[in-house]
Order: structure tokens, then C-alpha cells, then sequence
């Protein structure tokens, strides 16, 4: 049922916000040159995808997680989509494709040895990976591997439809920050 949700949102969510995917895309050509950024991460049963978003750091940023990359490397395009959380909305198309969901642990680059090997032990990589969770909305980044590892254990064990939703609202609503970066 879940699935059919995501594909639904994500089907309709790019329809409607088509213009606005067009117009970032436009300004983006301008602020970097390549407005969209394709990195591959780590999916279900560590399976290996390209995950689609805005770029919102000069195209020169080394790939590496978000809380080791530095502030400096965010352009000016790259912080308002990153405080209004339109950077991610790309991630619909991965959505459609069936390789994250609206709701799951974020996914996490391959380099990341530390938050992997916690995720493994908890079972994180049996599900789909997604674009918001329970950590997100609590401010819970990939700079602390083991209680976020541990945070989307508790979300995937008690993920109901009613939680689905309230994930969701809660990041639309403008819960969590996104990871943390340095300065």
C-alpha cells in the first residue's frame, strides 16, 4: 500500500511541480553551471543507485557526507534550496522508480563505513531508503552513526500509515534542518 502511495505522491508531486522543477533548474544553470547533482548511494539490501537532486555546492565539492563538507562550498542558490527543502525534489523521480520512498532512513554514501556497519547490524538496509524519517524531523544527522542508525531502527519498527503521513507533514511543515555541515 505504501509503495502505491509513493508512486501516486511522487507521479502527482512532479506533475504539479513541474514549473518550479523547470524555474530551479533554469537559475541553477546560472549559479553553477549544473543545476542537477547525481551521486550514488546506498539503497535497499545495499544495493547501489543514483539519487537525484539540486545541487546546492559548487560542482568542484569533493563527494563526501554532508556534515564533512564545508559551508563555504554552499552557493547562494544552494541555501535557499536547502532552507526550503527544494533540493530534494528531484528525489521524486527515484521515488517513482521505485528506489527510495517518501519515508525511510535517508541513504548514505558508500564511504560511510561507520554509519553502514550500524545500519547493517539493525537491519536499516531491509527497507527502502527515503527521502524524510523520523530522524530528519529530529534533527538527527549522518554525523552521529550510531543514534541515527539506531533512530531509524525505531522508525522502521513502528512505521504505521499514520506515521507515514506525519513524517511528511512534519518536513513540509519545515521540521529538521538537514545535516549538519561544517563551518
Amino acid at each position: 500500500m505504501i509503495r502505491t502511495i509513493d508512486f501516486l505522491a511522487a507521479f502527482f508531486g512532479l506533475l504539479l511541480l513541474f514549473p518550479v522543477l523547470i524555474v530551479v533548474t533554469m537559475i541553477g544553470l546560472f549559479d553553477t553551471g549544473s543545476p542537477i547533482f547525481v551521486q550514488e548511494r546506498v539503497g535497499r539490501n545495499k544495493k547501489p543507485f543514483k539519487l537525484v537532486k539540486f545541487r546546492t555546492m559548487s560542482v568542484d565539492t569533493r563527494s563526501v557526507a554532508s556534515h564533512l563538507a564545508s559551508t563555504t562550498s554552499i552557493t547562494k542558490l544552494g541555501n535557499f534550496l536547502r532552507k526550503t527543502k527544494i533540493d530534494e525534489l528531484p528525489q521524486l523521480i527515484n521515488v517513482m522508480k521505485g528506489e527510495m520512498s517518501l519515508v525511510g532512513p535517508r541513504p548514505n554514501l558508500f564511504n560511510q563505513s561507520e554509519l553502514i556497519k550500524e545500519r547493517e547490524g539493525l537491519g536499516v538496509y531491509d527497507v527502502l531508503p527515503g527521502i524524510t524519517g523520523l530522524a530528519q524531523v529530529q534533527n538527527i544527522d549522518m554525523s552521529t552513526p550510531e543514534l541515527l542508525a539506531k533512530t531509524d531502527k525505531q522508525m522502521i519498527d513502528t512505521l504505521t500509515l499514520k506515521n507515514y503521513f506525519k513524517y511528511i507533514l512534519m518536513t513540509a511543515a519545515g521540521s529538521g534542518k538537514g545535516d549538519a555541515m561544517k563551518k
